[in-house]
């Protein structure tokens, strides 16, 4: 039975895409050190990531923008993904492995297809911990693409996530481009709320409040 693997990367941060890829190992494939893509180290990742590319194997990595997640929600636009990867693949393979415990596509369309969710499986299936490669690395490199465009926010750092030196450059510059807009909000009122709550002092001034 052929199985194709999906995972994701970059549902967590606050600026960015969340890319979805799809790895099918049709040429068998193998590599001991392919486990979960967070538990490499990012020259390894980068190594293994070559590697899959010339391995003969079937793959699909697609991208869903940062104003597709805040129209549809980070939930749907990862979902939107993987429906791309599994009618991408369909026809390849005998079943999908998806990793999580979720997965449903509008419509129901997640019917048409045999699928299983496996809680942890980028650390559990090869093709799935392959998959978890591809897509970590793609949106790593997009994510210092960006960094060169908007250097004041650091991209090449930390990837979009949500650090509190990504925080602090954020409340400082304001939101870029790419920044998720409802991914964002939170900071601001909360910054907000921290900085901007005044008191009267005994004299009758008013002082700015930090908490």
């Amino acid at each position: 039975m052929l199985i194709c693997g999906i995972d994701e990367a970059g549902r967590g941060p606050l600026a960015g895409p969340v890319v979805v890829a799809g790895f099918i190992n049709t040429n068998n494939y193998k590599n001991e050190f392919i486990t979960d893509s967070k538990k490499i180290s990012e020259p390894d990742r980068e190594e293994l990531f070559a590697e899959i590319k010339v391995s003969g194997c079937e793959f699909f990595i697609c991208r869903i923008d940062h104003i597709t997640i805040d129209r549809i929600n980070i939930l749907a636009a990862t979902m939107k993904g993987m429906g791309i990867i599994a009618k991408t693949l369909q026809e390849k393979c005998d079943k999908f492995l998806i990793d999580g415990n979720y997965f449903k596509l509008r419509g129901n369309k997640q019917k048409n297809y045999n699928y299983e969710t496996i809680i942890e499986g980028d650390d559990k299936v090869f093709e799935i911990s392959c998959a978890s490669i591809l897509a970590k690395v793609t949106r790593d490199r997009i994510m210092r693409e960006y960094c060169k465009k908007y250097p004041q926010y650091k991209f090449s750092q930390h990837k979009g996530y949500a650090t509190r030196e990504h925080i602090s450059l954020v409340k400082e510059h304001g939101m870029s481009p790419i920044h998720r807009r409802s991914f964002c909000k939170k900071i601001f009122i909360d910054y907000s709320e921290r900085t901007e709550k005044l008191e009267f002092a005994g004299n009758g001034e008013l002082n700015e409040v930090h908490i």
